[in-house]
Order: structure tokens, then C-alpha cells, then sequence
């Protein structure tokens, strides 16, 4: 059983993997423990796939996971997670925004007792101003929205102890939203902070602007309930407003003192009732969206071939 599994999904990435797996193997030396640096790979239309095999042939340490199709990220985490062997798993992205320096003193808070340590970023060096605003308030409804603790800033980038990686496989979570379920599994947590660089090389595959949007709504509707709770709020609001809106029309109708035709008022309250009545229906829709999955009991991801896994 290896010390450390760090788990890397991978797509399109062909000029970052070396420099990657350099910096992960200089850490690796350094801690001089046993580990595995397993690549999850959906299939790419770069030479991803490739440098990687030829870099196994190198470093016996080094392990491929190849999708059979696009399953994403949350996916392809999930699948060297379930195919890991570490006392410990570190969870990493293969753009070295993530330091891998920084598992050295994750494993060290580890031995201290803590069974996860989460590498929060203080600063996103030369980041897209309207990203940044844009995962700023994202963060902030879903540390308000979940009945979970989830911490802000915080990504993927984190080690786990063996606990808490059997706890996140029992659940077969079809969204395996990674943030939520660490957090929802609980035990003893530590935060450790550093300045996030630049991305040197390649382009990122989530949206520049927005990020992941379905990874924040996963954030949202996959660890509250509070959303169904703002259906009735919103509900009753669109009622009173309306009622408000209807006995004003028949109070002024009465007295002769409305000048404005009667549409204006049933036009808004058509509106109010309508909006409230398609807003309610999409909440619902999201969680039903995360329903089917489970209730159809597809795969969450497929592979296609693994390549220097003992079978």
C-alpha cells in the first residue's frame, strides 16, 4: 500500500503533464515516501495519452486510467479515487495552479491527526476580474444555501486521509461533487492557505468567465434543501403581492379613482404569478435533474483500459 495516491483528471493536456509530473516527482523524492501519481484521462484529440504512457515507462510510479468516453471531472476523480491504493489521496489539477509543493506540509498536518487538509487560495494571481466577482458571489450562495460546511475558495486541491476515501466511495454519489462530500463526511479538517499562480501553459476548459457553472449548481442543489423551503417563501410572496395588486384594482374601481386601463393590472398580475410559478418550477427541475441519475443507476464514468495497474 503506497503512503500517498495523488489523483490528476487529465484533458487535453498535452504540455503540461511533464513539467507536472517533474514537480510532483521532486516532491515525491523529497518526502521519500511510497506513492502512486495516478492520470485519469478523458480521450483527448492531443497527444495527452501518449506522453503519459511513455513517461510510465520511465516511472513505474506513475498509472493511466483512460476513459471510455468524456465523463468530466467530478467523473474521472472519482474513478482514480475508487482505483486508488494510498493511505492518503491528494487530489491535484495537472496546470501546477495547484502547488504540489504544498502536499509535503498537507501530509504533515495528516500525521498531526487531521484526516483532511484543503488548500484554500488567498489570492488568484492575474485573474479574470469578472471571473473572480463571478465565483466570489457563487461561493457565497453556496456557503449560504448548503447544510454543509463548505469553506470558500477552496477547490478540488486537497488530501484526504483513507477514511474519508471510503466513506466518499460507500456513497456513489452520481454528481461526486468533491467539495460537499469532504465536508459532509466531516472528522477533524485543516485549512492551509497559499497565493494561487497564474496558469503558465494551455488554456483552462472551464468557461473563463464563469467557471464551472454545473459545478456550482451541483454545490447548490446537491447538499440543500433550502431552495424547495424558497419555493413556499416565494409562493406566498407571489399570493400577497397578487391579492395586494387585485383588491387595489377593485378599491380604486370602486371609488373611480383608477384612471389607467384595467390591462395594466391584470397584465402585472398575470406577471407576478407567472414568474413566481416558472422560478419555482426550475428548483424543482434541478433536483429532479439529479434524481434521474440516480434512479436509472447508470455508471457514474466508464473506462476503457487502465495501463501499470496490478490486476
Amino acid at each position: 500500500m503506497n503512503d500517498i495516491s495523488i489523483i490528476t483528471p487529465v484533458y487535453n493536456e498535452e504540455k503540461n503533464i511533464i513539467p507536472f509530473i517533474e514537480s510532483v516527482v521532486q516532491v515525491m523524492n523529497k518526502m521519500d515516501k511510497k506513492y502512486e501519481l495516478i492520470f485519469v484521462l478523458d480521450p483527448s484529440q492531443d497527444q495527452s495519452e501518449n506522453i503519459i504512457t511513455n513517461e510510465i515507462e520511465k516511472n513505474s510510479n506513475i498509472k493511466l486510467i483512460v476513459n471510455s468516453r468524456r465523463f468530466g471531472q467530478p467523473a474521472s476523480t472519482l474513478a482514480g479515487l475508487e482505483n486508488s491504493n494510498g493511505k492518503n489521496i491528494v487530489f491535484i489539477d495537472v496546470d501546477l495552479q495547484d502547488p504540489p509543493e504544498l502536499i509535503e506540509e498537507m501530509y504533515k498536518y495528516i500525521n498531526l491527526g487531521y484526516e483532511a487538509v484543503l488548500a484554500q487560495r488567498t489570492l488568484k494571481i492575474k485573474e479574470n476580474i469578472l471571473r473572480n466577482f463571478i465565483s466570489n458571489v457563487g461561493y457565497n450562495i453556496i456557503s449560504s444555501m448548503s447544510d454543509t460546511n463548505i469553506p470558500k475558495n477552496v477547490g478540488e486541491y486537497r488530501m484526504i486521509s483513507r477514511r474519508i476515501a471510503n466513506e466518499l466511495i460507500n456513497m456513489q454519489d452520481t454528481d461526486f461533487f468533491l467539495r460537499g462530500l469532504v465536508s459532509f463526511v466531516g472528522f477533524k479538517q485543516k485549512i492551509i492557505k497559499f497565493e494561487r499562480p497564474e496558469r503558465k501553459i494551455g488554456i483552462t476548459k472551464y468557461n473563463p468567465y464563469t467557471g464551472s457553472i454545473k459545478i456550482g449548481l451541483n454545490g447548490i442543489f446537491s447538499y440543500s434543501v433550502k431552495p424547495l423551503h424558497l419555493i413556499t417563501i416565494i409562493s406566498s410572496i407571489s399570493f400577497l403581492l397578487s391579492s395586494f395588486i387585485f383588491f387595489t384594482y377593485l378599491i380604486l374601481t370602486f371609488f373611480e379613482l383608477f384612471v389607467f386601463k384595467y390591462q395594466f393590472f391584470v397584465i402585472t398580475l398575470i406577471l407576478v404569478v407567472s414568474s413566481a410559478i416558472f422560478f419555482s418550477i426550475g428548483i424543482i427541475s434541478e433536483y429532479l435533474a439529479r434524481l434521474i441519475p440516480k434512479i436509472k443507476q447508470r455508471p457514474i464514468y466508464i473506462i476503457d483500459k487502465k495501463i501499470n495497474f496490478k490486476q
